[in-house]
């Protein structure tokens, strides 16, 4: 029997003991997590009765094999028709995102954008976020769309500052056709009224599951950590959280940017139009977005719930998409001995990684062991 240790009860913690239960059903393994539930950001949670998650956690992938393992789990129902709309305060206008060539002769700047898009210089030398995005769409789209709401969703000073765009935007910079936002992935939500959560239960069914507990001291090199006055000793380790944590910082602290949710109410069974599901802002505002649950819960009330989101320090949400950072990232993961492994969103430190690779890393992870 090997006793294996997975850090973090996130979707990636909750997959990976779901893999383990499958492909290796005798080994002894020991979920441990520090909130009082599973599931993270994904954790269902309810205001004024209404059930929302923290953000927008639709099931987005590419991966057939993925659905149909999450599917067959927990039924996905696909909502191919999810488009997103931006605010263009400047324009006092709504429009699409990603930006869509058939918004364009609506704004009132539209020949100055025409001419601009006549004369780019193409994306091959970028060397920033900032340069590709202008080689992209040029200025006049930039300065609309992505300059401010870039700068405040990552609480940086000057788009020069990323060195990687390969994850931004929704697949495509300048979108033509379909307003769906993902009409080359699947996109879909559960079916259940509770979101992932009957997910996380049936995935840890046959883990030995440790909640509001939170490893005080890890000794990686010796596969073991200390808790509860003790220390514990494995011989597999599967981290979820940021790898700079189960090193104790020895190559800095990796950085993350947070978010504070606001939830509030409105008297009306709608606020968005149909197909919207959340609407991005792309001004001085200092939210990024704006998410209407019941758009994916279908949750059933005379009102509806809105999420308000603002970036800033509160939790370890997102990775920075910098080089720098990745390169101490995967010095990191250099540093992890044989059978420990980091995997999911904070654990491979990679922003681009979600619910749908977080699975694949799961199931590739119990595979190859």
């Amino acid at each position: 029997m090997v006793k294996v240790l997975i850090i973090g009860g996130g979707f990636a913690g909750c997959a990976a003991a779901h893999q383990f239960s499958l492909k290796r059903p005798n080994d002894d393994v020991t979920l441990i997590e520090q909130n009082s539930f599973l599931g993270a950001g994904n954790k269902t949670r309810y205001y004024g009765g209404h059930p929302y998650t923290f953000g927008p956690r639709h099931f987005l992938t590419q991966d057939e094999e993925v659905f149909h393992y999450l599917d067959k789990l927990l039924p996905i129902r696909r909502c191919p028709e999810h488009e997103f709309i931006t605010y263009i305060e400047k324009d006092s206008n709504f429009y699409n995102f990603p930006i869509n060539k058939d918004d364009i002769p609506k704004m009132p700047d539209s020949e100055i954008i025409e001419n601009e898009l006549k004369y780019l210089k193409g994306v091959k030398k970028a060397c920033d976020f900032e340069e590709y995005w202008i080689a992209s769409v040029g200025d006049t789209l930039y300065g609309k769309f992505v300059e401010n709401y870039n700068k405040k969703m990552w609480r940086i000073k000057s788009n020069k500052e990323f060195d990687t765009f390969k994850w931004s935007p929704k697949g495509v910079a300048l979108k033509e056709g379909p307003r769906a936002a993902w009409d080359i992935a699947i996109s879909g939500y559960p079916y259940d009224a509770r979101g992932y959560d009957p997910y996380f239960e049936l995935a840890t069914a046959n883990t030995n599951v440790i909640l509001n507990k939170k490893i005080e001291v890890f000794d990686i090199e010796n596969y073991r950590v200390f808790f509860n006055g003790e220390w514990h000793k494995y011989e597999i380790i599967i981290n979820t959280i940021s790898p700079s944590d189960i090193f104790d910082n020895v190559y800095g602290e990796l950085p993350f940017v947070g978010r504070d949710l606001y939830k509030f109410v409105l008297p009306s069974e709608f606020a968005f139009p149909e197909n919207v599901y959340f609407i991005y802002f792309a001004g001085n505002e200092p939210f990024t977005r704006l998410v209407e649950y019941k758009r994916f819960t279908h949750h059933k009330s005379p009102h509806t719930l809105i999420g308000m989101e603002i970036p800033s320090a509160n939790g370890k949400h997102y990775p920075l998409p910098m080089k720098k950072w990745q390169a101490v990232a995967d010095k990191y993961h250099r540093k992890h001995p044989r059978n420990v492994f980091s995997i999911g969103r904070a654990g491979s430190y990679r922003y681009e990684v979600d619910i749908d690779d977080t699975i694949r890393q799961a199931m590739d992870l119990a595979k190859n062991l």
